[in-house]
């Protein structure tokens, strides 16, 4: 208004002085529902006020930790990505969205995050212990990956046996390699195993096609063609 003082100016400068007053109050108001453990309306509030702040990357942070209570981690990457391009060495960003990934299971992507934390951070102590414990996992399943495309599937299974050693708390990773173990088994013909333990896998995953296809395998190998 200083340097342009019109009536027109004055109009607009008003209007985004009211809206800036209602972003402060929403702000308040998406705190306080966070504080409250109201995650679901803390989000809705944090939908309105990043309609507007687009680039504001601690909003964005706030709302990835509400996706995360709320159970929604693929919608909580998003935000914290934006968040890490928006702040300069934003490592906390780069290891929540390593973490997360971790969480379900995606170690390769987990490890890429990790790495990038660990650029901008090399002494960074939550980075590093979590590059040490993807990288370690990593190497296992890739290994065995490995052992399985060149038929090696007795070595195959005990480097799976010792992913789930590695990594006993996420579930996930026992659940995979539950079922790369029931592969092994039915492609060296022994069939009660693979049965087994793919019926071990179907019951946690009933729709898991690979523990089909493999325990189907095993079926035809005990002539058990109506199962």
């Amino acid at each position: 208004l200083k340097s342009n003082p019109s009536n027109s100016e004055e109009k607009e400068a008003q209007t985004q002085l009211t809206k800036s007053d209602e972003l402060q109050r929403l702000h308040s108001q998406a705190l306080s529902a966070y504080q409250q453990e109201d995650y679901e309306a803390a989000i809705s509030l944090l939908d309105e006020i990043l309609a507007v702040c687009v680039w504001d990357a601690e909003l964005r942070e706030l709302r990835a930790e509400c996706y995360i209570k709320e159970g929604e981690p693929s919608k909580a990457i998003s935000d914290l990505k934006a968040a890490a391009k928006l702040k300069n060495d934003n490592t906390e960003a780069f290891y929540k969205i390593s973490r997360i990934y971790y969480q379900l299971g995606d170690h390769e992507l987990s490890l890429s995050e990790v790495r990038e934390c660990l650029k901008l951070d090399q002494d960074h102590k939550e980075c590093f212990s979590l590059y040490k414990q993807v990288k370690k996992l990593n190497k296992q399943i890739e290994s065995a990956e490995e052992f399985i495309r060149g038929g090696r599937y007795e070595d195959a299974i005990s480097k799976y046996e010792t992913v789930m050693k590695t990594e006993p708390e996420v579930p996930v990773y026992s659940t995979r390699a539950k079922e790369r173990i029931c592969h092994c088994l039915s492609k060296n013909q022994q069939a009660t195993e693979a049965i087994k333990l793919c019926t071990e896998v179907l019951q946690l995953e009933p729709t898991n096609v690979n523990a089909l296809k493999d325990r189907a395998e095993a079926y035809l190998l005990e002539d058990m063609y109506e199962e």
